[in-house]
């Protein structure tokens, strides 16, 4: 695999995990634009760990926090950080659920990666992306997520599943939508993602070591750190920019995507 793949695999994880934009949408295009083989399953895990790494060294705090409020919780003396782990454990359950349910009847989302699908996505969660957060009211911090907007947070992570939806974005809208503040709407859906691409790293490790194909070789190596620091860049520049901002630009952008695949699927089927 040449320098410039790498490079690019591990700038669209690393921006696109975090930005409402829809990573699947972009690696569509990737080949389409350059003809590249797929990069197989050892460089998919080694991009997903470097994001993973980011996320974790970008809230250490909170990371830690849960981590002793869980301790603490065992016992029987609960911190703040023990309900934000046990919310986001809730907030995970659903995407679980649902993606073992289509592994087992489907076979995974393969069949919906077609431009069409994915742009059509794009298009319809920018628009719902908008009216959350334009209707949205600013009343709750990241405290106030209960057990009940965390499933309902969940549900729309596993509603990610589809192609040309985005984690991040999907998450960004339920959390706009039920009142929380821009800012701590991403901080959650970025927690969200430790769990979430855990949870994926491990079964598709599982696949890779079924298959013999395991070993880290030097470009997983080469993904992995370039895609932990894209990732960084990633998260400080969304954690930044919600700061004062709204997510319109990255609903014009989806538009601008959605649209550009569907004149890309035009023009192969004709």
């Amino acid at each position: 695999m040449s320098l410039l793949q790498i490079v690019v695999l591990a700038f669209i994880q690393g921006l696109t995990e975090f930005l409402p934009v829809s990573s699947s949408g972009h690696l569509v295009l990737v080949p389409a634009l350059t003809g590249w083989q797929d990069q197989g399953l050892v460089i998919d895990v080694a991009v997903h760990l470097g994001t993973l790494g980011a996320v974790i060294l970008y809230f250490w705090r909170d990371v830690w926090a849960m981590i002793q409020g869980v301790v603490f919780g065992l016992l029987g003396k609960p911190t703040p950080g023990t309900k934000m782990a046990l919310t986001l454990i809730v907030a995970t359950i659903p995407v679980v659920i649902v993606g073992f349910v289509i592994n087992s009847v489907t076979g995974g989302t393969g069949a919906l990666r077609s431009p069409t699908f994915i742009a059509v996505m794009a298009l319809v969660f920018g628009a719902l992306l908008f009216l959350g957060d334009r209707f949205g009211k600013h009343t709750r911090t990241i405290e106030d997520i209960s057990y009940g907007r965390a499933i309902l947070m969940g549900l729309a992570q596993s509603v990610a599943l589809m192609p040309g939806v985005s984690r991040s974005g999907s998450i960004l809208t339920m959390a706009r939508a039920l009142g929380v503040a821009r800012k701590d709407a991403a901080r959650y859906a970025f927690l969200m993602a430790i769990p979430a691409i855990t949870g994926a790293g491990v079964l598709t490790g599982y696949d890779l070591y079924k298959s013999g194909n395991a070993n880290l070789g030097m470009d997983a190596l080469l993904a992995i750190g370039l895609s932990f620091l894209f990732s960084l860049v990633g998260i400080h520049f969304m954690m930044t920019w919600l700061q004062r901002r709204t997510l319109t630009p990255f609903v014009l952008y989806r538009f601008g995507l959605g649209i550009g695949l569907l004149v890309y699927a035009y023009a192969m089927s004709h």
